[in-house]
């Protein structure tokens, strides 16, 4: 259970079943946060324990399902600090089962700043900002069912046990429903990063693979998915787009085409091989991060620095745009010479085109984990964007 001993989360559901129904809660107190109030941890997603602590959360959340699982909260208004509403004596309920509100005697109306604590946590270990207010998206993950929440458990403990051994002493790991990145080093998160992962339509894959190559001012080859789906329409509506946004056009023969000279209102255009240049606009911004793999996806920079402000990061065409990417390329070049940071900023300055091969290839592993839990107790989860658990009523927050 969500940062709740196993102690802690009888003491709550005996306290359900010495009632007379949820509806004989009453009384007003002054709840206390639970004292595992720390969501944010160092352990890597694939840590050894982890499997350990998904079987712990497994075997509380059974507790919990067995004995009823929690009440939905059903309120049209948002519950916030100063809220009076029988609403959020249901979330009171509510956060004391999954352990984000430590359990007292009773249940009030009041929303106060326990409360408050009790819902940024929550909102913590589901990915939502943690703004302490009940909005649309906390109700919709708030009120995702018990036996659903047990099941999302089980299937990530699938996936979890297939990524179990030795991974290397440095590593990447890309987890697309969380839409995040972790550089690790032996058994401890050096970096976390917010990342883009691809959206429904043009899902960012599975693999594993080894980091070899940094391109510093890269160009960007457009792929033949994106001329047709999005490059094609582009110029159909506006005959400018290819040169305001710097990309030129080559045949077969390796030589320029003139965009005029190309017949948009056909599939023509997909024969040929399209490339913008190094510079601020480039799709990639200033950093291309290489490892082979057969879908011709990378991590990369991106102008649109705006779009790690999204709540939901699923926007790409399969790559994985990083946020920081610098302090990243300063994490993977930690043992190639001429690749401090000095060394990148001067190059990324000057805008030269430049290919930085990793002394020591670093291994990267794409994976899909939306639910885990971490050595202090807590239990993460996240929505399944690319509907992989086979549960809708996961997906509800897209």
């Amino acid at each position: 259970m969500a940062g709740a001993s196993g102690a802690s989360a009888q003491t709550v559901i005996d306290a359900i079943l010495n009632t007379q129904g949820r509806d004989a809660w009453s009384g007003n107190f002054e709840a206390t946060p639970t004292q595992r109030s720390q969501v944010a941890s160092r352990t890597p997603i694939f840590a050894p324990q982890t499997i350990q602590y998904v079987e712990q959360a497994i075997a509380e959340y059974q507790t919990i399902v067995a004995s009823g699982g929690w009440p939905r909260v059903q309120t049209r208004e948002k519950l916030q600090l100063g809220t009076s509403s029988p609403a959020v004596a249901t979330l009171r309920r509510r956060l004391m089962i999954s352990g984000d509100l430590a359990t007292s005697a009773g249940v009030s109306h009041q929303f106060d700043s326990f409360v408050q604590g009790a819902v940024k946590r929550f909102q913590s270990r589901h990915g939502l900002p943690a703004d302490g207010v009940i909005g649309n998206y906390s109700l919709s993950a708030m009120n995702v069912s018990a036996p659903i929440r047990l099941g999302q458990l089980q299937t990530n403990l699938v996936r979890l046990r297939s990524m179990s051994g030795f991974l290397g002493d440095r590593y990447l790991v890309v987890n697309i429903p969380a839409a995040e990145i972790e550089a690790v080093d032996g058994q401890t998160v050096s970096q976390r990063h917010t990342a883009i992962v691809g959206r429904i339509t043009r899902q960012t894959p599975i693999l594993n693979s080894k980091i070899y190559e940094l391109n510093l001012n890269p160009y960007w080859t457009a792929p033949k998915s994106i001329v047709q789906k999005d490059i094609i329409p582009l110029m159909q509506k506006d005959p400018n787009y290819l040169t305001d946004n710097k990309i030129l056009v080559f045949g077969p023969d390796g030589n320029e085409i003139p965009p005029a000279q190309i017949n948009w209102f056909s599939d023509e255009a997909v024969n040929y091989r399209f490339r913008q240049e190094p510079g601020r606009i480039n799709a990639m911004g200033s950093v291309k991060i290489n490892f082979p793999n057969p879908h011709a996806v990378y991590l990369h920079d991106t102008p649109q620095q705006g779009l790690f402000n999204n709540l939901l990061r699923f926007d790409s065409s399969g790559c994985v745009r990083v946020k920081n990417v610098r302090d990243l390329l300063v994490w993977l070049a930690k043992e190639t010479p001429g690749a401090t940071r000095a060394d990148i900023e001067r190059i990324i300055s000057s805008g030269d085109r430049t290919d930085l091969k990793l002394a020591s290839p670093v291994p990267i592993y794409m994976n899909y984990i939306s639910a885990w839990s971490t050595n202090n107790g807590v239990v993460q989860f996240r929505d399944d964007i690319y509907q992989r658990d086979g549960v809708d009523e996961l997906a509800l927050n897209q």
